[in-house]
């Protein structure tokens, strides 16, 4: 039992420790990674269609 105390003893120490995101900053980091997938689409979404083009060439 008394593992379990300093088991979540430890957690609460710890989760005071963590910095937490403000609010600008979640919204910073959700647009980029939006960016960063739209981005990744169109490259992958690009590729898809080169690659379906030189096949039907062959």
């Amino acid at each position: 039992m008394n593992n379990n105390r300093n088991f979540f003893a430890n957690v609460v120490s710890e989760m005071k420790k963590v910095h937490w995101p403000t609010g600008q900053e979640v919204v910073k980091y959700t647009v980029l990674v939006a960016i960063a997938v739209i981005f990744f689409l169109a490259f992958f979404y690009a590729i898809d269609l080169i690659i379906t083009y030189v096949i039907e060439l062959i």
